[in-house]
């Protein structure tokens, strides 16, 4: 074949999880070229709030006495996730102190702090704080408790620019080659069916990259291609909000479907308009238009959100009374303050719900509240109490309401080795993926925890920047 350019190793995208790719083919002694449609590397990884999942007795999670390991790590994540490949879970979880090793070592920076309260991201640069549903029942009763949420030492929804800093510096330093301005359009294979390409466009031509080793994707998920949304997640609101970047379009995804390349999991969302901060409000409920509840207010944000979007009519309620009241403290998510009301029957009647509906409800609550327990939902004692304090009041946070905003988690199917699978299930012979372009851990909005794209991206990036490095074209199809 006829190549304007050739090098071992093809990474097509530069954010997190095509930076590390890069570093360890690089590494391991390889010709890398990184092809970026930006101006620059970073992606929406640099866009990111920065929080890393990992585990397994990180120092700083031994500095503040947590006893962590990789065995309840693995338990945890098996349990709370769709555990569709439990050889990668395991992978991840084995190899977890190892990786924030590894990210240390190229600079990337963590506090030795710690944040003890309920949020979604930092306005400041603590480290570790819990960012899923570990403390949540089930799961909380099959693997110990741990937070594993590793920030970086920057602040606000974009600290990921900082670990993204260092990441890039590194793969500079190692002699990385990157073009950016430069949109992958297809995949090649050759006749054996092994990919040994790609095609570009730069300054208006058409570049034809050999990559003697593979090909790996990292061009992040889909959530800004409206289309593609409204294909495979037909529930997504009008009002909710994408994040990413303009080239988080899905087209590695596409690419990858071109030549053969299994999806999976492309339902999959992770939603958030969080009612916390403040946490005294998760000490509220959250009821449907039935006037029921239908999830623990202690669980994630992105947990909570999923059972939202799943309600009659996409609708539901924040109820508190006034020893609770607070106004929601992420404004963006425009949780409206419906009203006030003396009684639970006038805001049942204000609220529109069927008639004895809130005060059955509440009835029942209370009288477990005032017992610390709460045998339906499960919600933590320490979340627990009586809402018995007039007036009360009501937040709107229904799905098709309030803004939430969304990332996609399905993509490219991928197996332990980030190598990408035919849709029999046998990996494509030097094609690899990681990222937000490939299938996530957790698979839905209900098992995902805050740092499951940088750590597992990040990771699964290293992973198959190893694997191409040491492919080799002789590599065949092999359909035993």
């Amino acid at each position: 074949m006829h190549w304007d350019i050739e090098t071992d190793v093809v990474v097509v995208g530069y954010g997190i999880a095509g930076a590390c790719a890069a570093i360890e083919a690089a590494e391991a002694g390889v010709e890398v070229l990184v092809l970026e449609r930006a101006s620059g590397g970073g992606g929406a990884s640099a866009m990111s709030s920065g929080i890393f999942y990992l585990g397994g007795g990180t120092p700083v999670q031994n500095l503040f006495g947590y006893d962590d390991t990789a065995e309840e790590m693995y338990k945890f994540l098996m349990a709370s996730t769709e555990a569709e490949d439990p050889e990668a879970i395991k992978m991840f979880c084995d190899n977890s102190l190892e990786h924030f090793n590894w990210l240390e070592a190229l600079g990337v920076p963590f506090e030795r702090s710690e944040y003890k309260g309920k949020a979604v991201f930092l306005n400041t640069s603590e480290c570790l704080f819990s960012t899923g549903n570990e403390k949540v029942w089930p799961y909380k009763l099959i693997a110990r408790p741990a937070p594993r949420g590793h920030k970086v030492a920057g602040t606000g929804e974009n600290a990921g620019a900082v670990a993204m800093k260092a990441i890039l510096a590194r793969s500079d330093a190692l002699g990385v080659a990157a073009r950016y301005d430069c949109q992958v359009q297809s995949v090649i294979r050759n006749e054996q069916g092994r990919v040994v390409g790609v095609q570009a466009r730069e300054d208006g031509r058409t570049l034809r990259v050999g990559a003697r080793r593979g090909v790996i994707m990292a061009t992040g998920g889909f959530a800004m291609n409206s289309d593609m949304v409204l294909e495979h997640i037909p529930m997504m609101s009008e009002t909710a909000m994408p994040l990413g970047i303009p080239s988080s379009d899905g087209s590695g995804i596409i690419m990858g479907q071109q030549i053969g390349a299994a999806t999976a999991a492309m339902d999959g969302v992770i939603a958030t308009a969080s009612i916390y901060p403040p946490g005294q409000l998760i000490k509220g409920i959250l009821v449907n238009k039935l006037g029921k509840r239908f999830v623990a207010e202690d669980s994630y944000h992105g947990r909570t959100a999923s059972m939202v979007m799943e309600q009659p009519d996409q609708t539901a309620y924040l109820i508190v009374d006034a020893e609770i009241f607070a106004y929601p403290e992420i404004t963006s998510a425009q949780h409206a303050l419906v009203d006030g009301w003396e009684t639970i029957e006038a805001m049942e009647i204000g609220l529109g719900l069927p008639a004895g509906s809130l005060q059955e409800t509440l009835a029942l609550y209370n009288e477990h509240a005032n017992t610390r327990s709460d045998p339906y939902l499960f919600k933590a004692a320490e979340w627990l109490k009586p809402l018995d304090q007039g007036p009360y009041a009501a937040f709107d946070i229904s799905f098709n309401k309030s803004i939430y905003l969304y990332m996609t988690l399905g993509g490219l199917e991928t197996n332990a080795k980030a190598q990408v699978l035919d849709h029999a299930g046998y990996p494509i012979p030097g094609f690899y993926s990681a990222g937000a372009c490939a299938v996530h851990i957790p698979r839905t909005g209900k098992s995902y925890a805050s740092g499951m794209s940088l750590g597992p991206g990040s990771f699964f990036g290293r992973v198959a920047g190893r694997e191409a490095a040491h492919a080799h074209m002789s590599d065949k199809i092999c359909h035993a």
